[in-house]
């Protein structure tokens, strides 16, 4: 465990360095900004999304709301350009080969790269709570919030129930991550792994659109994105969080086993 801490160091290092690093970070802390700029543009607002009817009642909706636009796109896209290069880039780059001649197994590596990518998600979701919570309460004020089942909710417990929701988001967009790390640990290309990993969040969405048994609905990864919402009803709906949890994990385990695999066979001679 040692070994993959000291992989991890070396990975946060290098996304610190990287450029594309801060597009996610930038897009994250600018989307709540730029929402409260159109909301002041016009008098209607999109009320229709989850605890959208407490937008200019409070800010503290802001970045929950958000969430609800983000989930079907843009979170994707920030996951797979980091997640999507982390290997692909090493074998462009021609350092894959220094790499795997050092020390640490290649286990190690791979789990310091994987818990790279799966920190910057988290960080990137915190990034946007903390801007929409910072431009919600400047535009709205910092007020409590009518949650989904129309129960009045404390200021303070809406901050800690926010945190928990950015935590319960942040588990689909990580088995995102994961998928985005088998293509790169694949195809070496990071394009390639950018694009499919879109893709393949596309195809969810349209399965989903496809599929007219709404059990089977709940067991796609892109329905767990909303998994949060349990947060926000009275009683908290545990089963919403719960199947997040758990369908996020199973689609995550899967891809990181076969990239596992597959960059443990990797030959050396070929990078």
């Amino acid at each position: 465990m040692t070994g993959a801490l000291v992989a991890y160091r070396w990975e946060l290092r290098k996304l610190v360095a990287q450029k594309r690093t801060y597009i996610g970070l930038g897009a994250a802390a600018v989307l709540p900004v730029v929402f409260v700029m159109v909301m002041a543009l016009q008098k209607g607002g999109p009320y229709d999304a989850p605890l959208g009817h407490n937008l200019r009642r409070t800010g503290l909706a802001l970045a929950l709301v958000v969430l609800n636009f983000v989930s079907r796109f843009g979170a994707q896209l920030v996951a797979a350009l980091v997640a999507g290069d982390i290997v692909a880039s090493e074998h462009a780059g021609k350092t894959l080969k220094m790499i795997l001649t050092r020390s640490l197994r290649r286990g190690q590596i791979l789990t310091g790269k994987t818990l790279a990518s799966f920190t910057y998600v988290v960080a990137t979701t915190f990034v946007l709570g903390a801007a929409g919570l910072i431009a919600g309460s400047a535009a709205w004020g910092f007020n409590p919030l009518t949650n989904l089942s129309g129960v009045r909710v404390s200021t303070l417990h809406t901050l800690w129930l926010s945190v928990a929701a950015l935590g319960v988001f942040s588990l689909p967009l990580i088995a995102v991550a994961a998928f985005a790390i088998l293509l790169s640990t694949l195809t070496r290309n990071s394009a390639g792994s950018i694009v499919g990993t879109l893709v393949y969040a596309l195809g969810q969405e349209a399965i989903a659109g496809l599929v007219h048994q709404s059990w089977a609905k709940h067991y796609l990864l892109s329905d767990q994105f909303d998994g949060w919402h349990g947060l926000f009803m009275s009683p908290i709906d545990w089963t919403l969080i719960v199947r997040a949890a758990w369908v996020s994990a199973l689609f995550a385990a899967v891809p990181l086993a076969l990239a596992y695999g597959i960059f443990k066979s990797r030959d050396v001679a070929d990078d």
